[in-house]
């Protein structure tokens, strides 16, 4: 407690000879922790709006709400709208799954994957072969596999400090597992839930079939990881059991949609670009408040903080919500399009994708010279406790884009509770910190501060 005290009192003395730098970021902070309006906007975005898959009358409220709190800000010069074709699936009546062990029926949690085929009306009824990976589901073969339902219950690695490490290797079997056990006769596939706690809440998210014929599509499924821990048991003792689920998705015509963007034209390079921005896309099990209502609200208040410290970037600044993340990626990929068509010069790109939680530092795509020279300003972070500045992606919307040369960064927020909300129905307005929010848009904030006064190389 004497150091914590003792390290308080330095801090404090060492305040009154801070260097503009230093003194810019503690604005910064102050302003997103006393006069941002993100929380605010994330509970309308939430509690109001609700869930927004692409195409869905959600997506529509989403983009004229952001849009208008953009307008109504006061912090941009322009705010506009980049027309994108989305895909529409529909996830229909709530599924139905349960096993049958002998004459006794146990109801389990399950929920479609976002893009899987319905199943027949009755629903589906099979034995039911579990598999921990898509080298085992290969290893069996059509003959044992045949009519059968597969069960992908391959649990995300606890031993990782990473989380979307352990999230990404596990992938696989909710991203191919039914294309995969398609090839060998499944009619379905039930996969394990993408988190790392055990609960009740089946996880969704997007899955492919590949460039398989349709008429070998099989509907796919996720299950709770108490649902799975529980099947998984009662196979042991029973190999021959019975699996039954039943759903009704269906995916229909594309459908227009639209990024929301803000713009800032910068005082002395116009030209140059820098972007920040999430998905306005959710799923819709929920209202996606950490995937990534957060994101989106907390690019919208880089501006307002901007705006509130009287801070007017050298360079173009673009705030960027994206439609269509979660299952197609066509947001980023308009975006880009129109950059290209019309010739601009982006420097930097910035997205917050990874939950609403405690900023911890930046994942930085660029070349070795501006990564050393990014993570020259940690010093300036480490007061606030970001200090994590690693090469890796920077996010799916901004993946995209290209320039002549360009820097990406991602946010990254403490990872360790993400996966227990990531596409589940819990992802909701209650699970965000307010304060933990607003220091990651101060964190975003800070970043292009300093990109903007100091440029990349």
């Amino acid at each position: 407690m004497k150091k914590i005290i003792a390290l308080f009192l330095l801090n404090s003395i060492v305040g009154f000879a801070q260097n503009p730098d230093e003194k810019q970021l503690a604005a910064i902070y102050k302003s997103a922790l006393t006069e941002s309006k993100c929380y605010n906007w994330l509970d309308h975005l939430s509690n109001v709006v609700g869930s927004r898959l692409s195409g869905s009358e959600g997506a529509q409220k989403a983009v004229a709400y952001t849009k208008l709190q953009m307008e109504s800000s006061e912090a941009f010069d322009k705010v506009y709208l980049q027309e994108v074709m989305v895909p529409k699936w529909v996830r229909g009546e709530k599924e139905i799954g349960y096993f049958l062990d002998g004459k006794k029926k146990t109801a389990v949690p399950v929920c479609a994957l976002g893009g899987s085929i319905a199943t027949p009306k009755a629903g589906i009824t099979a034995e039911i072969i579990e598999v921990q990976s898509l080298e085992e589901l290969k290893a069996l073969g059509t003959d044992k596999i045949k009519g059968k339902i597969i069960f992908f219950n391959r649990p995300m690695e606890a031993s990782k400090i990473e989380t979307f490490h352990s999230y990404f290797e596990a992938g696989d079997q909710r991203r191919a597992g039914a294309k995969e056990a398609s090839k060998y006769g499944a009619v379905g596939a039930i996969v394990r839930s993408l988190t790392l706690r055990l609960d009740d809440f089946p996880h969704t998210g997007w899955m492919g079939y590949g460039d398989i014929p349709e008429s070998q599509y099989i509907p796919a499924a996720a299950i709770s990881t108490n649902g799975a821990e529980l099947l998984s048991k009662t196979l042991k003792n029973n190999p021959k059991l019975l699996f039954h689920f039943k759903q009704s998705c269906r995916k229909e015509a594309d459908v227009l949609s639209y990024n929301v963007v803000g713009e800032i034209k910068g005082s002395e390079h116009p030209e140059k670009v820098m972007v920040v921005g999430g998905h306005l896309d959710s799923w819709d099990l929920a209202d996606g408040s950490h995937d990534d209502g957060a994101g989106c609200v907390q690019s919208m208040e880089v501006a307002n903080i901007f705006k509130n410290i009287g801070f007017k970037p050298k360079n173009t600044l673009r705030v960027v919500l994206f439609m269509n993340e979660e299952n197609g990626g066509r947001g980023g990929q308009k975006y880009q399009e129109l950059a290209l068509k019309n010739n601009e010069n982006h420097i930097f790109a910035m997205e917050s994708d990874s939950g609403g939680f405690a900023p911890r530092g930046f994942s930085l795509q660029s070349d070795a010279v501006n990564f050393k020279k990014i993570t020259a300003w940690k010093n300036l972070f480490e007061p606030y406790y970001v200090h994590v500045f690693s090469e890796g992606h920077a996010g799916s919307d901004i993946e995209p884009l290209t320039s002549s040369k360009i820097v990406k960064a991602g946010l990254l927020p403490d990872p360790q509770r993400y996966f227990d909300y990531h596409h589940a129905q819990n992802d909701t307005f209650d699970a965000v910190n307010k304060r933990e929010l607003e220091l990651g848009a101060a964190t975003m904030t800070s970043l292009i501060y300093l990109i903007d006064t100091y440029g990349i190389e």
